[in-house]
């Protein structure tokens, strides 16, 4: 399966670039805009969640079979410190994948610091 060539509106409405989703992992990099800013003129924490679940799902999505899909269960990010005004870089890999459901996690970088490391599951099924 081929994550670059499905078709994600959410991910384009934001901006998001996935670079490579192969063998469970995933990069994911987002140019930034003034317009992904919170009233503190950083970067939302919702982008960088948007971003590493994104990414997630994109390392997953090169294990699956054909047919089958995938779908957030949970997440859980941890903020280190605020991102911006340079543009965002999410490594993601899956951790441990069973038949149903998946492990993952996401790194997620700005101007090469770590600003936010989410984990998270997935569930997957057959369409």
């Amino acid at each position: 399966m081929d994550f670059e060539k499905s078709v994600h509106p959410f991910a384009d409405l934001l901006g998001f670039k996935v670079t490579r989703s192969a063998e469970g992992e995933s990069s994911c990099f987002l140019q930034h805009h003034v317009k992904l800013n919170n009233s503190n003129q950083v970067v939302h924490g919702g982008v960088i969640y948007s971003l590493a679940d994104t990414g997630m799902g994109a390392a997953l999505f090169s294990l699956l079979e054909e047919g089958e899909r995938c779908a957030t269960i949970e997440i859980k990010v941890t903020y280190f410190k605020p991102s911006g005004p340079f543009d965002l870089l999410c490594e993601s890999r899956v951790l441990k994948k069973g038949r149903r459901v998946a492990m993952m996690e996401s790194d997620v970088y700005c101007n090469d610091e770590l600003v936010a490391k989410a984990t998270g599951s997935f569930a997957m099924f057959s369409t």
